[in-house]
């Protein structure tokens, strides 16, 4: 029972592997530097971040207890949250 188990939860962490790859993609700049100088250096720097979390897992051959691939997720969002924030700035100025 206790070995089932430990194939079951293995297979999850696979399955949750691959998904987050799939859907943790290179954040794209689309804040106006001219607008938002400020945000659009944050996102930059998301940008850059993401490439070397990229590197990172390259040269770890993705042995990093899925934590970098949550980063990768976490700074998707976080560029998000900067377009959002230009986004409301340019709505309520």
């Amino acid at each position: 029972m206790k070995r089932k188990s430990a194939y079951v939860a293995g297979a999850l962490v696979v399955c949750l592997a691959f998904i987050g790859v799939t859907f943790a993609q290179r954040p794209e700049p689309n804040i106006d530097p001219t607008r938002h100088p400020n945000l659009a250096e944050a996102q930059h720097h998301i940008q850059e971040a993401f490439e070397k979390i990229g590197e990172a897992q390259r040269a770890n051959k993705d042995q990093l207890g899925g934590h970098a691939e949550k980063a990768k997720t976490l700074l998707e969002q976080a560029s998000r949250e900067l377009v959002e924030a230009a986004e409301y700035a340019n709505h309520h100025h």
